[in-house]
């Protein structure tokens, strides 16, 4: 069964004279156990592609489905995570709190599944400290940990290296490939050539259309 599935998606913003057509008549389908790479230039339209997968937003034309179901529908964060541009996190909670608040909405114990990711994004050793006394990288690898403490059956992530440093980047790519080899359909929207080499596809896109 397909995980993801965007068909003959349009989107835009704004009316009348000031509409921007973003997409158009865009597919894109992500496996379960796949990691699927969004690339293209600054406004080719990738940021948005993440908004309709994750159910943030609605196409204005066509559909985008996890499972048959319409993204928009869906607010289990086990069935779909996403690490927006701007991480949400909750600024009066610790780093930990973030990372495990969706386990603790979805009532599983989140422990073992939270020092693992702490471990393998190298969190640990601040884990305890507020979300807003860390740094932008750390702060996009907490938004990483939070998205994947579930195993969520979609993972969406827009740019979740911009802000790390080369030892940082592999960290984040091994826990996104792992997510993948566990299950988990995972988008990654980014201009990172390091991430395209790991993943299983790259779906390009230009001035809202896919390539090839």
């Amino acid at each position: 069964m397909t995980a993801l599935e965007l068909v003959g998606v349009a989107h835009g913003y704004g009316a009348g004279g000031r509409r921007v057509e973003v997409l158009h008549d865009i597919s894109v389908r992500v496996e379960p156990g796949e990691l699927v790479a969004l690339a293209g230039p600054s406004g080719s339209g990738k940021s948005t592609v993440c908004h309709l997968a994750a159910g943030i937003e609605h196409p204005d034309h066509g559909t985008a489905t996890l499972d048959g179901r319409p993204t928009a529908e869906i607010a289990d964060w086990s069935m779909i995570a996403v690490v927006p541009q701007q991480h949400g996190l909750l600024a009066g909670l610790t780093v930990e709190d973030n990372i495990v608040l969706p386990a603790h909405r979805a009532r599983v114990d989140p422990a073992e599944r939270f020092a693992r990711l702490a471990e393998d994004l190298d969190l640990v050793a601040f884990a305890r400290r507020g979300v807003t006394d860390t740094s932008l990288g750390e702060q996009q690898r907490v938004a990483v940990a939070r998205a994947l403490v579930l195993d969520p059956r979609l993972a969406v992530l827009d740019e979740p290296t911009g802000h790390q440093d080369d030892d940082h980047v592999g960290q984040v790519i091994g826990v996104l490939a792992d997510a993948a080899r566990a299950g988990s359909a995972v988008l990654v929207a980014t201009h990172d050539q390091r991430v395209w080499e790991v993943a299983h596809r790259v779906v390009r896109l230009e001035d809202g259309r896919v390539l090839g």
